[in-house]
């Protein structure tokens, strides 16, 4: 028997993923512009190349992401569903890309 999982799972997970991309693109145009990488554990990766870098972030994540649908209907600390713990990295993804846009626009106004 074959396991279904809610479209919308599907459509969280791909906008999330194309969030990580886009947050680890800005971060590295804004790091060669003079940025720190406020994350200590990224910090130590990302100084190397760029490629490894954008690469790790994804596969990290796309991991999280598939392991958060697995389990998504399962209950977290015992009340809520891990399909909500799913919602909420998708609003903290939109969240930091939208700073960092912001970030973007006042630091590297050329892009706008």
């Amino acid at each position: 028997m074959t396991d279904w999982y809610a479209p919308q799972w599907l459509a969280a997970g791909l906008v999330i993923l194309i969030l990580c991309v886009t947050d680890a693109l800005i971060t590295l145009v804004l790091l060669g512009r003079g940025a720190y990488e406020a994350n200590p554990f990224m910090d130590t990766i990302v100084h190397g190349d760029g490629r490894s870098f954008v690469a790790f972030k994804f596969g990290l994540t796309a991991v999280g992401v598939v392991v958060l649908i697995l389990l998504a209907r399962v209950r977290a600390f015992g009340r809520l569903p891990v399909s909500i713990l799913l919602y909420g990295v998708l609003l903290g993804y939109l969240c930091l890309v939208g700073y960092e846009f912001t970030l973007l626009r006042r630091f590297v106004p050329e892009y706008f």
